[in-house]
């Protein structure tokens, strides 16, 4: 009896978390002015053309110098990103870098690391989906000690964040986006507790292409 209720208390508490988180989600978007910074970020993933496109406008809009578009499939050729990012060839050509070794998220972490480690930047705007910036942020965090970084959360059309529990695809994508959310804070917490230098060796729960 003790048992089921211990388990009945931490269902309540998991199901009261996926519910903040989808409000968290919800309430991301349409996403505030960001500051200027040094970089911006673009994470692929499902709805990368949106995603790409984004972090384009901010380019372009003078909110930083520079661009990493982190996860490209390495079957696209630099012209195809130019397409679905809808920029201009110039600015294109001197100011946007593409990265094709992350498949997950916390690939993304990493290769978006090294960008800005060696461009020495203090500063990044991260571009990616809604339901993907929480976990995005926790893993650019980790990697970048540090460094300031905003989120520039761009919704998902296939998702209707409101009403997400209404269809088994927007549940599931909650669902999902959820745990792999806690897992990434869990080990974050794991690790802060071991030595200082502790440092992940695998990507646990995240996606492929940056989620």
């Amino acid at each position: 009896m003790k048992t089921l209720a211990i388990l009945f208390v931490a269902a309540l508490i998991w199901a009261a978390g996926l519910l903040a988180f989808a409000t968290r989600v919800e309430q991301s978007t349409p996403a505030r002015e960001p500051q200027t910074a040094d970089g911006i970020v673009a994470l692929t993933g499902a709805g990368s053309n949106e995603r790409i496109a984004a972090g384009m406008r901010l380019l372009e809009a003078g909110k930083a110098d520079r661009m990493l578009v982190s996860g490209v499939n390495r079957e696209a050729s630099r012209q195809d990103i130019r397409v679905v990012s809808r920029a201009a060839q110039r600015l294109y050509d001197c100011c946007v870098d593409l990265g094709f070794e992350a498949a997950d998220t916390f690939g993304n972490a990493q290769e978006t690391a090294g960008w800005v480690r060696a461009r020495r930047y203090d500063s990044l705007i991260v571009v990616t989906a809604d339901y993907h910036i929480p976990r995005a942020m926790l893993e650019l965090g980790a990697a970048l000690p540090g460094i300031d970084l905003q989120a520039h959360p761009v919704a998902t059309p296939s998702l209707d964040a409101r009403r997400w529990w209404r269809t088994a695809g927007g549940a599931r994508l909650m669902v999902f986006e959820y745990s792999k959310y806690l897992a990434i804070l869990g080990r974050e917490m794991i690790l802060r507790l071991g030595p200082k230098d502790a440092k992940p060796t695998a990507a646990p729960a995240s996606t492929a292409q940056g989620g």
